[in-house]
């Protein structure tokens, strides 16, 4: 049986719930960031985007770009109530439900709860729904398989639906250059580029062994989604091994202080990653690359489980020393959560024995 697969990704999350909750937010260039010079966006309103504002941009170069910014901090409560009507409103249309962040989720709506059996019209329903129960709008991609349905998510934004049927696909795929496709990333892109591979037909012209050989098992899936094939089943209760977030900087970073500012940033990303998955951390990893590509992480186990992103950015902190540098600048920060179980309702003091 074909599978029929909605990706559904609301519009500019974070700074759409500002706008809906603040008035005089609306129409205006926003950015939702914490303050701080190491501080980056997390979210940019439409607004702000024609200025060149985009998520993961360092804020300083946000307000350069854009010098009537407004930036206000994010709300996470307020995110994650959000998120829950979200969540509701898709395991009313069917229980095999992905949630990949607080805004964004995979649905199999091959044999759907309510809705008929168009997928198509199961999206325009669920679109018109979430702006009527939350006020926000949200676009939607639907096709075979999750692959196709999240590039068709991200062809048409904001507020759109977009159909990517199999024949269409064929046709769009070798078009794209690489780094539109979901799972390569700048870095991932670069190394595809040193090999003569920049477009989805490049990536078809190479052999799964040679990418193989270059990515690993990552290498044979690049080579099957430029076929526009993809047999992952949306999996509502997927094993996590870990959760985490990562920026790499322009600028490499010098001080320990500064790497302990950009930990303060992914921590709320990781705490809604979890969230969405209903989890909570023991162990939490540092990960630093260097300007020369070295890479260390270092791990702090807890004796109960953490989700709180003020928790995560605590241990996180306390994994980075004076000496960890050696004289090396920082191109790249990760914060990683493992060890991952249901949380605890009253967890004890954050360093407890």
């Amino acid at each position: 049986m074909t599978r029929k697969i909605i990706h559904v990704d609301m519009d500019a999350f974070y700074a759409s719930v500002e706008q809906r909750d603040d008035p005089a937010l609306r129409g205006v260039p926003l950015a939702v960031a914490w303050g701080g010079k190491r501080s980056v966006v997390l979210t940019a309103s439409y607004e702000a985007r024609p200025f060149g504002v985009r998520s993961a941009m360092p804020l300083h170069w946000a307000l350069e770009r854009c010098p009537g910014l407004r930036v206000v901090p994010p709300r996470f409560d307020a995110y994650r109530a959000v998120s829950a009507d979200l969540q509701a409103i898709f395991r009313s249309y069917t229980p095999l439900v992905e949630p990949l962040s607080l805004d964004e989720a995979y649905l199999d709506v091959t044999e759907p709860l309510r809705g008929g059996p168009s997928a198509t019209r199961i999206a325009q329903g669920l679109r018109a729904e979430i702006r009527s129960v939350t006020g926000l709008s949200a676009t939607a991609g639907v096709s075979v398989n999750k692959f196709l349905a999240k590039l068709a998510s991200g062809l048409h934004k904001p507020d759109a639906l977009t159909v990517l049927l199999p024949g269409q696909a064929q046709t769009l795929l070798p078009t794209l250059p690489v780094a539109a496709f979901h799972g390569i990333g700048p870095a991932t892109a670069a190394r595809l580029a040193a090999q003569g591979i920049h477009t989805g037909a490049d990536l078809r012209a190479a052999s799964p062994e040679r990418l193989a050989r270059l990515f690993g098992k990552q290498g044979e899936h690049f080579w099957r989604v430029a076929h526009g094939e993809d047999d992952r089943p949306v999996q509502p209760g997927r094993a996590h091994q870990s959760i985490g977030a990562e920026t790499t900087f322009a600028d490499d970073l010098r001080a320990p202080d500064e790497v302990v500012r950009a930990l303060g940033e992914l921590a709320p990303t990781v705490e809604g990653r979890l969230h969405a998955a209903g989890l909570a951390a023991r162990t939490v990893i540092l990960k630093l690359r260097f300007a020369d590509r070295a890479v260390l992480t270092r791990r702090l186990t807890l004796t109960y489980p953490v989700q709180a992103a003020a928790d995560l950015h605590a241990c996180a902190a306390r994994l980075v020393t004076p000496g960890l540098f050696a004289g090396r600048e920082v191109r790249l920060v990760g914060l990683t959560a493992a060890g991952l179980g249901p949380p605890m309702a009253a967890p004890p003091g954050l360093f407890a024995p």
